[in-house]
Order: structure tokens, then C-alpha cells, then sequence
């Protein structure tokens, strides 16, 4: 089978502005990557800490956590409730209650809500000021949009590492 062309290189996608191109270059990439590496992923390996370094639940949880919160956040909105809540079960062993199918299909909705976003993003807003938390430290629009990519894509590859070592610790 040949190998597939990273999003980046298939050209524009339609109905985003191009200076919002790589973000949703890297959101498409990091959805494609996830949903390949973790096809028949071991729910039991789910939680496991490797060197005591974040689970893949974890890096699950919070890749859809991150890009949900940093979006709020470029849309000048303070975060939810149930957002701060995700946010403090993000890696506990009391979220084991989710599958591996759970946690892909809760990133996969927010890639799309993500670029939902990114399509309705006015370019002139792009460098106006966002406070980013209870602190209201200094960003833009720009600025977490492209935080939100550059996240998210170390992240998957966080995820890829500790994927491998879980599985490759399981069959020795």
C-alpha cells in the first residue's frame, strides 16, 4: 500500500483563510495519527505509566482537553464547569471508566469543532488580545490557535512513544 501524503502536502483546505492553514493541517494530521495508532490499542495498557510518565489515557484526555480549552479561550469565553471538571480528571484512575473508542471519538469531535472554528475565524481578528485563564495571561487569537497546533501535534507524538513502550513491555 503506498503511503498517504501528510495533510499538509494535499494542498489548501477549503474554507480556511491561509494563515490559518497550519493549524488545521496539524489538527487533521494529529486526528489521522491517533485514529491509526490506537486501532485495537489494549484497554488494559490505557492507563499504564511508563517510567511513571503520562498514561495514553492521559495524553487522550488531555489532547481533547487542551484544543477545547485553548479554542474557549481564543473565542475571548472563560471556561465551563464541565471544563474545569475534565480538566481535574484528566490522567485519574477514576476516569478509567472510558474506553479507548471514548477517548479517540472525544478528540475526533473536537478536531471537528476546532475546525469549525477555525472556519468562521475573521483574519482581522487574528491579532486581537485573548486572556488565556483566571490570570488573563497575554495572547492572541493567532497565538492560541497556533499554541493549540503545536500542542497538540507534541502530544500525538508523546502518545505514539508511549503506545510503543506499553505494548512492546506487554508481549516481552
Amino acid at each position: 500500500m503506498a503511503q498517504q501524503l501528510e495533510v499538509w502536502q494535499r494542498g489548501p483546505l477549503p474554507e480556511i483563510i491561509p494563515m490559518l492553514q497550519p493549524v488545521a493541517h496539524a489538527l487533521l494530521q494529529a486526528r489521522e495519527e491517533i485514529n491509526e495508532y490506537m486501532v485495537e490499542f489494549p484497554i488494559e495498557l490505557l492507563w499504564q505509566r511508563p517510567a511513571g510518565m503520562a498514561s495514553t489515557g492521559f495524553h487522550l484526555q488531555h489532547l481533547s482537553g487542551v484544543l477545547d480549552r485553548v479554542f474557549t479561550y481564543a473565542r475571548a469565553e472563560g471556561l465551563s464547569e464541565f471544563q474545569f471538571a475534565q480538566l481535574a480528571e484528566e490522567g485519574k484512575d477514576s476516569a478509567a471508566g472510558y474506553t479507548v473508542a471514548d477517548l479517540v471519538n472525544r478528540f475526533n469531535k473536537q478536531v471537528d469543532l476546532a475546525l469549525a472554528q477555525i472556519k468562521s475565524t475573521d483574519a482581522n481578528t487574528l491579532p486581537d488580545y485573548r486572556g488565556v485563564g483566571r490570570a488573563g495571561l497575554p495572547s492572541t487569537v493567532i497565538g492560541l490557535l497556533f499554541h493549540a497546533a503545536e500542542h497538540t501535534m507534541r502530544h500525538v507524538g508523546q502518545l505514539m512513544v508511549t503506545v510503543a513502550v506499553v505494548k512492546n513491555s506487554k508481549e516481552v
